[in-house]
C-alpha cells in the first residue's frame, strides 16, 4: 500500500524496520549513490530514557542528480540529500516515508524536468519494502 499527502509518500513495508533499511542501503549502494548518515531515532529515544517503536532514517544523495537542482535553487538543499523514514507503527506494521520528487522539484520552483535526478530512487525505495529477499 502506498499513500502521499502534501509530499510525502508511505509506503507499507513487508519486513521488519532493520531489514528495510539493510535491503535499501543494499540497493542503493548496489547503484552508487552515497549513504551520507544514519539517524537512530528510537535508539537515540532510549538513551534519553524515552520510548519509541523502532524508527530510523536514512540520508543518501548523488551529487550528480541534486546539484543541478541546487545550482538553480540553492533552497533545494533543504530537501536534498534525499531521506528515507523507515518506522513500525503502534501495531507493529513497518513503513517507508520519503518526499515525492515532484513535490521537492515543485516546492523550489525548478522545471518538472529535474524530478527525473531524484525519481530515480523511488523504484529502490519500492523495492526495498516489497516481499522477498
Amino acid at each position: 500500500m502506498s499513500t502521499s499527502v502534501a509530499g510525502l509518500t508511505r509506503i507499507a513495508s513487508s519486513h521488519p524496520v532493520e531489514r528495510t533499511l539493510e535491503r535499501l542501503e543494499a540497493l542503493l549502494s548496489e547503484r552508487g549513490i552515497m549513504i551520507f548518515a544514519r539517524i537512530d531515532f528510537s535508539g537515540d529515544a532510549a538513551r534519553a530514557g524515552l520510548e519509541l517503536h523502532a524508527e530510523r532514517m536514512l540520508i543518501f544523495g548523488n551529487p550528480k542528480a541534486g546539484t543541478p537542482l541546487m545550482q538553480r535553487a540553492p533552497t533545494a538543499g533543504i530537501d536534498l540529500p534525499l531521506k528515507a523514514l523507515v518506522w513500525e507503527d503502534a501495531d507493529g506494521a513497518t513503513w517507508i516515508a520519503y518526499n515525492d520528487p515532484h513535490y521537492i522539484v515543485e516546492r523550489h520552483g525548478l522545471d518538472a524536468a529535474l524530478a527525473a535526478n531524484l525519481a530515480a530512487v523511488v523504484p529502490l525505495l519500492e523495492r526495498a519494502a516489497a516481499p522477498g529477499g
